[in-house]
This record gives C-alpha cells, structure tokens and sequence, in this order.
C-alpha cells in the first residue's frame, strides 16, 4: 500500500497538469477525435461495400455455388451449359443441386420512364434460394407472368408497387404477386425481382447457355471436398459460401479501385491525427518543462517522469477514441435514418483496427515527450 499510493499520486498529478491546460487539451481530444471518425468512416464504408457487394451470397443462402473459374463477383456471373447441372446432380455426396438465374431487365413504369431491375430465377421444381415474404405467398409466383418483389431501400424505385400492380418487364407483362425481404440488400442500389427459372430466361434475352449458377446442397461437411474436386474436373469451379464471399471481397478489394482509395484514405486520417496530436503534445510537455523539471530536483525519477507521460497520452487517446467513434456512429445512424440505401457498417474488426491506430498515435506522441523530459536536468530548471 505504500508503494501504491505515492504511484498513483503521480498520476494524479500527471492528469491535473494534462487537464489544467484546457486549450492544450482540447487541442489534442480534436485531433484525435477527428483522426478516429476519419478512420472508422473509411473502414466502415468499405465493410458496408463488401456486404452489400456479397447481398446475393447470403440472401440465396446456398453451401456450394459452382459457377465458371472466371467469375470474380456476383453481378458477372458466365453462363453454363445445362450438363454442369446433370452432372453436378450425379457427383457422390450432393444431396441436391438446383440452377439459378442472375439477370438485368427494364421495367416500363407508369410515368414512360425506365427502371433498371435485377432478376433472380429460381429453380422450379423447388423454388431453393427464396427470400422471405412480406405480403402474399411465395406459391404464387407460379402464377402468369408473375414476380415476387424486394421490399429493400430500393423498393421506391418501382414506384412502391403493391400485390396485383402490373408492369413491363422486357416488352412483357409482370404482375406483382408478393413483396419479400432479404438479409442484404445490393450494391449498385438496384430493385431486385424474384421469378421462377424458366419464367426468367424466357423474359430476359440471353445466349445459347442459361444457368449463371448451380446451387449444390451437400450430404454431409465431409462431402465437400470431393464436390469441389468432380467440379474443377469438369473445368468449372466450385466454392462454398465463405470462399465465394472471400473471392468477391477479393475482387473489389484488389481488383477494383474502392480497396486502394479506402485505404489512402484511412491512411491519411491516420497521418493526420499523429500528426496533430503528436505536435500538440510536444507543445504541451515544452510549456510544463519547468514542472517536470521541479518534479525530477526533488526525487522523481525517470521512469515515473516516464509513466507520468503514457498516462497522459493514453488516456488522451481513449478518450478522443470514444469521442471518435461515437461521433462515426451518430453520423451513419442519421445517414441511414436519411438515406436507407446508405452502405456503412460498424464492425468488431473496425473498432478494434481503429483502436491499434489510436494507441499507435498514443505511443508516438509519448515517445516524443519522453525525450525531451528525460533530457532535463534539474540545474538547467532552477539556473533559468
């Protein structure tokens, strides 16, 4: 006990002489507050794009999508022959395999203009990937000409059409039979159609193949392996449904300019609060010089000069961390409330990244004012 408290009287001290400068202070809470809502912006911009750029993987919810060795994301899907289908049907182990359908159409609203959908068709036989209905019933999609539409951010675009609404799709008549919801909506802020397989490929032109997927169901996590072997034999691939997300994250991460931006930006904030922070602080430890001097001429020693320094530094930075992120959260919390389409999302893996940074930042604006205290000598203080 009597170690501890002339230790933590230390700290105290440290904290009155960090919070007694009010302008220094809040110089440095600005700086990294600022710092901390540029960087959780930017990842969390780019997490929400990955998300949304993977909205079909999880919304059909499929453990293996086999598809050509060129796809690189969900939206360029190369259509198959239908022998992949027989033969995906035929590998030991699959329980079932289904084709699948991505398209984009016209629809024909009711003002003459023009909206750009996407078309899903699933299977019909088993209608497997099939979003969860709002209004209406999913049977129903069997009907003439009927659609199934995604009550989403997107919705709007349709002009908010109810069940029994008719529109044109491609020069033929669509009947609103449903409205459903997804787990994610998409990237492109594009409304999104559900039909039946054969009702889409004979809506939408296409080319000689028609299958953009083969969705597989396999018997047992075991069987899996060997799917993906009797696929890549065929000379087409087959991922499950973390490798396909992991592809298209890969994708737009290297493949596409969004990754190198994101990141430039997040670097940049980062630069930008140890910059102001460790500029601020050196100003600080420079005009309580004389302080830590007097504290070192009556027996401080450099290491609790030293400990005196980090205490400041790192509660500067958690609290500029807090102040950050609950400022990113309250921005993308009234941006969503504004505009629904808007893709940011607030992970685990941005906070902690963020934080590593700010302890960064706390680390190399410590390690300047430990310099210039423990260079102090005593003398130079009282001869001044």
């Amino acid at each position: 006990m009597n170690v501890m408290k002339p230790v933590s009287g230390i700290y105290r001290v440290a904290l009155k002489l960090l919070m007694n400068d009010k302008s220094k202070f809040t110089a440095l809470l600005v700086g990294i507050t600022f710092a901390v809502f540029l960087m959780v912006m930017m990842m969390s911009m780019f997490s929400g794009i990955l998300a949304r750029s993977c909205a079909p993987v999880y919304n059909i919810g499929a453990k293996i999508w086999v598809m050509d060795p060129a796809v690189n994301n969900t939206n360029s899907s190369i259509p198959m022959p239908d022998y992949i289908l027989s033969a995906s049907r035929s590998i030991p182990g699959v329980k079932y395999a289904v084709p699948l359908y991505f398209g984009s159409a016209l629809v024909k609203l009711k003002d003459g203009t023009y909206q750009a959908a996407t078309v899903v068709g699933l299977d019909d036989a088993t209608l497997f990937g099939r979003p969860e209905m709002l209004e209406g019933r999913i049977e129903d999609v069997f009907a003439e000409n009927a659609f199934v539409v995604v009550k989403d951010a997107e919705y709007a675009k349709l002009e908010s059409p109810k069940i029994g609404t008719q529109f044109e799709i491609n020069d033929n008549r669509g009947t609103v039979v449903g409205l459903a919801k997804v787990a994610s909506s998409g990237l492109f802020g594009i409304p999104t159609l559900y039909t039946t397989y054969n009702r889409a490929i004979t809506y939408i032109p296409s080319a000689r193949f028609t299958i953009s997927y083969v969705l597989i169901e396999p018997k047992s996590e075991a069987d899996v392996p060997g799917i993906q072997k009797a696929i890549a034999k065929l000379g087409y691939e087959a991922l499950t449904r973390e490798q396909f997300v992991q592809k298209v994250s890969n994708f737009y991460t290297f493949k596409t300019g969004v990754g190198i931006n994101i990141l430039m930006m997040t670097g940049i904030s980062f630069v930008v609060g140890l910059s102001i922070s460790g500029q601020t602080f050196y100003t600080f430890i420079l005009e309580n010089i004389g302080k830590f001097g007097a504290m070192k001429a009556i027996g401080a020693k450099g290491n609790e000069l030293v400990s005196m320094i980090l205490v400041q530094a790192v509660v500067t930075s958690l609290i500029g961390y807090g102040l950050g992120v609950g400022a990113a959260s309250t921005f993308m919390i009234v941006a969503k409330l504004r505009m629904p389409d808007y893709a940011a999302q607030l992970t685990y893996q941005t906070l902690g990244l963020a934080l590593v940074m700010v302890m960064i930042i706390a680390a190399v604006s410590s390690y300047i004012g430990v310099r210039k205290v423990l260079q102090i000598q005593p003398f130079d203080i009282f001869r001044g």
